[in-house]
């Protein structure tokens, strides 16, 4: 199965280049799930059912979220109505919505995605170990899921590490967000779970991780805000990972970065059919 995991989309710049290339991406390369990472789609903050529903109309099977699932108040309600939005399977019982599910890939496989939060520098939520685990546990890979992705919302590179350790044999990706910049560390475990620290964001990279430069340089120079953070309006650049699993196993057969646009260096999975 050819699985697609973008990283966080931050304002304008890259839901729109997100939402004008996943299309594309999802035909050419016979893509059989996407999952992005969609918690700073809305002006940097949180994202709406509006842009969620555009997300998923261009290919996108799951939206995850993270610490900024909150910003936009109607997320309370309309996440109740929209089961292809997670936020982290850690908050609290009884908070809206859903952290992990079952869904269906477009070749019909199975495919479990939940979102986890970290809690290293990030407010403190339920233990994120204890709270997949208990996901993993209920939906076991090569039994009742074909393929399980797992989106870790952290700061922290050791947390991330730690978490892909602990499922590593039992999930076919752990796949890092938060940081907004991609790492160069993607590999495939000891028993056989991919992994990448962090798959970076779909926006532009001429930035302060996403916002315009002005006011993030300025606050660490003053430690006064002047301003709100505002999200940049520079090249778009689309950031995530790719993995190929095995059918029988469901763990991970190949995986690599992918970076299209912008001012970074272009890499794209060679084992897909346009790859190079």
């Amino acid at each position: 199965m050819r699985i697609l995991f973008l990283g966080d989309l931050v304002g304008r710049v890259g839901r729109t280049a997100v939402i004008e290339q996943l299309p594309e991406l999802v035909e050419s390369n016979q893509l059989d799930f996407v999952i992005v990472n969609g918690e700073n789609a809305a002006s940097g903050f949180g994202i709406t059912e509006t842009i969620l529903q555009d997300v998923l109309d261009a290919g996108a099977d799951v939206v995850t979220t993270g610490n900024h699932v909150w910003d936009q108040r109607d997320t309370l309600v309309y996440i109740e109505r929209q089961d292809r939005l997670l936020r982290p399977v850690n908050y609290p019982s009884g908070t809206p919505g859903r952290g992990a599910h079952l869904f269906t890939a477009r070749n019909g496989a199975r495919v479990m995605v939940a979102n986890v939060m970290g809690r290293v520098y990030m407010d403190a939520l339920d233990d994120p170990f204890a709270a997949i685990d208990n996901v993993i546990n209920g939906c076991p890979l090569g039994d009742v899921a074909d393929a399980i992705i797992v989106d870790m919302h952290a700061e922290a590179t050791s947390e991330k590490q730690a978490m892909g350790h602990f499922l590593d044999g039992r999930v076919s990706l752990v796949v890092g967000t938060h940081t907004h910049v991609p790492t160069a560390d993607h590999q495939i475990l000891e028993n056989g779970t991919a992994y990448m620290s962090d798959a970076g964001m779909c926006g532009a990279y001429d930035s302060v991780l996403g916002m315009d430069k002005e006011e993030p340089v300025n606050r660490f120079q003053r430690k006064i805000p002047s301003s709100r953070f505002t999200p940049a309006t520079g090249d778009p650049t689309i950031c995530g990972v790719a993995i190929e699993t095995d059918d029988r196993t469901g763990l991970a057969e190949r995986v690599a970065p992918l970076r299209i646009g912008g001012r970074l260096e272009p890499v794209f999975p060679s084992f897909w059919p346009n790859g190079v």
